[in-house]
């Protein structure tokens, strides 16, 4: 009930944030009632709303990528309001319901919970995702091959998974038992560790999936997963990431290294990672985004976006005290 009482109020607060006039974190959009903000000179300015799943160092690096790109093309001609659902689906929903209610002209929905969240809000405001592993398997496309269609388009965080896998071997070419630990309630995470499996088993490792439903039991998956594994692989999992604490509390006391989708998730808790710029891939959303606005890209037909590089890391402090030595081409994380 408590819980209930506080995505009402937090709703009926954003509401009244997206009506009302102000700060930088707030939106004057008028559409639903018929108004249109101008500035200055007359000229209108655009109300976009970021929904943003929860707070990461990825997550946040790509929203504040995708605030900066929009703010160089746009300048004064562009408002963006940031609301963060902190992981919880009911208040995603909430959010979306209220930036369509309040007439936003786009949507930015930053990872997956929030990308389905806006969908299912509205199917005319064009809404852009990033943070999305694989866009067929977020919004449940039989037929994905690249381009959304629709309302939706974005950037994807996938750094190749075949590499992935193969980097695991290079630096555990001996070992026998992997564990993969993911969220079952994150679907991009429940793909990557299926394609993972795959290609290590191909390899000969033997592989065990470790799902866990939320932070609340991920210690306890983490355990046995620790306890029975020779290595862990975690994919870009969202609750992981917010929790690199957990993990890495239980892995290293083990000497149960740790292979990571993402930087962020490596730097909490791995010893190495195929790296992307989140902050790169929100850059590039909010270039997608000025161009939606500005009339010079239709969204319906644009493909989605993906990392133009990827850069092999590790942690320098957890490889020192499990006695691991990165291979070549590997670069410390800063």
């Amino acid at each position: 009930m408590k819980k209930g009482l506080a995505i009402l109020v937090g709703g009926c607060m954003l509401a009244l944030s997206l009506t009302g006039c102000g700060g930088s974190g707030s939106s004057a959009a008028g559409g639903s009632s018929g108004s249109v903000a101008t500035g200055s000179d007359g000229a209108k300015v655009f109300q976009v709303g970021v929904l943003q799943q929860m707070e990461h160092e990825a997550l946040d690096a790509a929203t504040q990528g995708f605030q900066d790109a929009l703010k160089e093309a746009l300048g004064d001609q562009v408002e963006i309001t940031v609301q963060n659902a902190q992981n919880d689906s009911n208040t995603c929903t909430t959010i979306a319901t209220s930036f369509v209610s309040s007439g936003v002209d786009l949507i930015m929905a930053n990872a997956t919970n929030a990308l389905q969240a806006a969908a299912a809000a509205t199917d005319t405001i064009p809404i852009l995702g990033t943070s999305i592993t694989e866009y067929g398997v977020a919004l449940s496309l039989s037929d994905f091959n690249g381009t959304v269609g629709g309302n939706i388009s974005g950037t994807s965080d996938l750094a190749p998974l075949d590499q992935q896998a193969a980097m695991l071997q290079e630096w555990f070419p001996d070992a026998e038992k992997v564990g993969l630990l993911y969220c079952s309630g994150e679907p991009n995470s429940q793909y990557q560790v299926d394609v993972v499996k795959a290609e290590l088993e191909e390899m000969g490792y033997t592989c065990t999936l470790y799902p866990f439903s939320d932070s609340n039991d991920l210690a306890t998956i983490t355990t046995s997963a620790a306890a029975e594994s020779d290595v862990i692989y975690v994919p870009t999992d969202n609750t992981v990431a917010s929790n690199t604490g957990i993990v890495d509390g239980i892995c290293r006391p083990a000497k149960v290294p740790v292979i990571a989708g993402e930087e962020g998730i490596c730097a909490g808790c791995g010893v190495a990672t195929l790296s992307i710029s989140y902050y790169d891939i929100g850059y590039k959303t909010g270039e997608m985004a000025a161009q939606i606005l500005t009339g010079e890209a239709d969204i319906a037909t644009m493909p989605i976006e993906y990392a133009p590089q990827f850069t092999k890391k590790y942690n320098a402090a957890i490889c020192e005290e499990l006695g691991l030595t990165a291979p070549e081409g590997y670069e410390a994380i800063g």
